[in-house]
């Protein structure tokens, strides 16, 4: 659970790291950002800030503000009747991100929240800095995490059922609650 206080100054810290990026947003736009702790109540370690730019039949397009060393917790987009799931590429489009997915443990440069080690299982590492982008197959696990700087990507996905995304850790909460 998120202050109203807590909630506006992240929505506000990502605005100021989208348009540090350089990619254009309304100020309409800018109070759309969604502030996800994921129930965790600790949005600086586990979370992330997402505006979402189109959600249509077939495709979504999102801009993902990570904080310095924010994560995104381990995932994945399960089938949903006849679909297989979202499918999706994300690019950094500025600072470093690491993702990790499926593959060899070459876990170098980032690290598991502390007291996660049992739900944060892909330890694959993959570094993008900006221009980088990785694709991701529907039913996919992974998560990732930003740089020491934080990071800026857009998140473009077959379409989008954020809600129904499975996570690793059963504690995760997918709809943020604010408390005024």
């Amino acid at each position: 659970m998120l202050t109203r206080e807590e909630f506006e100054a992240a929505q506000s810290r990502a605005v100021d790291m989208i348009r540090e990026s350089g990619i254009h947003i309304t100020d309409e736009e800018a109070e759309r950002i969604e502030v996800a702790d994921f129930g965790l109540s600790r949005l600086d370690v586990e979370g992330a800030q997402i505006l979402t730019l189109v959600a249509a039949g077939r495709i979504a397009v999102k801009v993902v503000a990570l904080f310095p060393n924010q994560t995104l917790p381990e995932h994945w987009h399960p089938p949903v009747g006849d679909d297989p799931g979202k499918e999706e590429t994300e690019r950094v489009v500025w600072g470093t991100a690491r993702f990790y997915i499926p593959g060899d443990d070459n876990m170098r440069a980032g690290f598991v929240p502390a007291g996660k080690q049992d739900v944060y299982t892909m330890r694959h590492e993959l570094i993008l800095e900006p221009g980088g982008q990785i694709t991701m197959e529907p039913g996919t696990k992974h998560w990732f995490q930003a740089g020491e700087q934080g990071a800026v990507i857009y998140s473009f996905s077959s379409v989008a059922r954020d809600v129904l995304d499975r996570f690793t850790d059963p504690d995760i909460q997918r709809v943020t609650q604010i408390q005024d």
